[in-house]
């Protein structure tokens, strides 16, 4: 984001819509389509709401300003949050039987068959997550490049030199060795958050599967059995929406709410 704002200051533009805060509003993230009930799916968009501070939108804030650009949020709207959230969970939840994939009720609003806003097969593909669409060469690339630079030793030896949220991989070890060399004060290492996730989960997400307890790790291609094409790469990725969305009306009813 931060290479992407110096790139878009550089045309001209001085501000851009961001679409910080759709994911965890909807449960778009790709842990989602295993939440258990409506009421669990639910208490995690909250969770996420709430840490949107700590993680995608201080991202976001210091990647754009620190180019002199500035990013809206049209989704973190507090009008649009409150009617949002005040959706029944049950309809915002991934349902493969009836066709619905994560952040369904949203698709639906932009989903015009007389003026259609994007294609079907970009309107009906699969969450991306940012770490995920920028190329997975880059996730891939950043952990060898740690592996490389952090020993086996040292992560024995991780609670010793990292006692505050000790990292558990070795990618985390070489960004907190960068973070604290620059920021040696206790200050500053007691900002760092922590806990288990998998898929940009909350440590509570975790819990609803228990294979993930050994594979944490932010990409979505973490939530095996959901991601297209997981860790395979090999794998075709396939952009085509399923026939099940091109069968479903246009209008979408849902309690208390008109979506077109």
């Amino acid at each position: 984001m931060f290479l992407m704002s110096r790139k878009i200051k550089s045309l001209g533009v001085k501000m851009v819509m961001s679409g910080e805060g759709s994911d965890e509003i909807f449960g778009g993230y790709l842990y989602f389509h295993k939440a258990p009930n409506k009421d669990e799916f639910h208490q995690e968009t909250c969770r996420k709401i709430k840490a949107l501070h700590l993680y995608d939108c201080l991202r976001a804030n210091k990647a754009t300003s620190a180019w002199g650009l500035e990013a809206r949020v049209p989704f973190l709207d507090k009008e649009f949050i409150n009617v949002a959230m005040a959706i029944d969970p049950e309809s915002k939840m991934i349902n493969k039987d009836e066709g619905r994939i994560e952040k369904w009720v949203l698709r639906r609003a932009f989903d015009d068959e007389n003026h259609p806003y994007l294609p079907k097969h970009i309107l009906y593909r699969q969450k991306e997550q940012f770490s995920d669409g920028v190329g997975y060469s880059w996730i891939d690339g950043l952990k060898a490049h740690a592996a490389a630079h952090v020993t086996d030793k040292m992560m024995l030896n991780a609670s010793n030199i990292f006692p505050h949220n000790t990292p558990t991989t070795k990618e985390a070890y070489y960004y907190r060795m960068i973070f604290e060399r620059f920021f040696p004060q206790n200050s500053a290492r007691l900002t760092v958050p922590g806990g288990a996730s998998v898929a940009c989960s909350t440590a509570k997400a975790v819990e609803w599967d228990a294979t993930w307890k050994n594979n944490l790790d932010p990409s979505g291609r973490a939530a095996l059995g959901v991601h297209l094409s997981a860790y395979d790469a090999e794998t075709p990725f396939d952009n085509k929406p399923s026939k099940i969305v091109e069968s479903i009306p246009l209008m979408m009813e849902i309690p208390g709410v008109a979506i077109h």
